[in-house]
């Protein structure tokens, strides 16, 4: 009896184990596979949302302004 828990108590170990190999493989996988993409997406020379969304701001006042200097000089001609 005794030597049939240990068998048990030894393969729980070995599966315990296991398990922990394997989360540190896909772990490890994931790490590898981010990588890989961080630097394909940085060679494609995207831009980020942030730079995005900053040059849209630049259009949106430059818009503005360019309204803003056109109803001028349509009243600088009117009068």
């Amino acid at each position: 009896m005794q030597t049939r828990n240990k068998v048990f108590e030894d393969i729980s170990q070995l599966m315990t184990n296991a398990m922990g190999v394997a989360q540190g493989a896909r772990e490890e996988a994931e790490t590898a596979m981010k990588s890989m993409i961080d630097r394909w997406l940085a060679d494609r020379d995207f831009v980020t949302r942030e730079e995005f969304d900053a040059v849209r701001a630049m259009a949106q006042k430059a818009r503005e302004e360019n309204e803003a200097l056109k109803a001028r000089i349509e009243a600088l001609e009117k009068g």
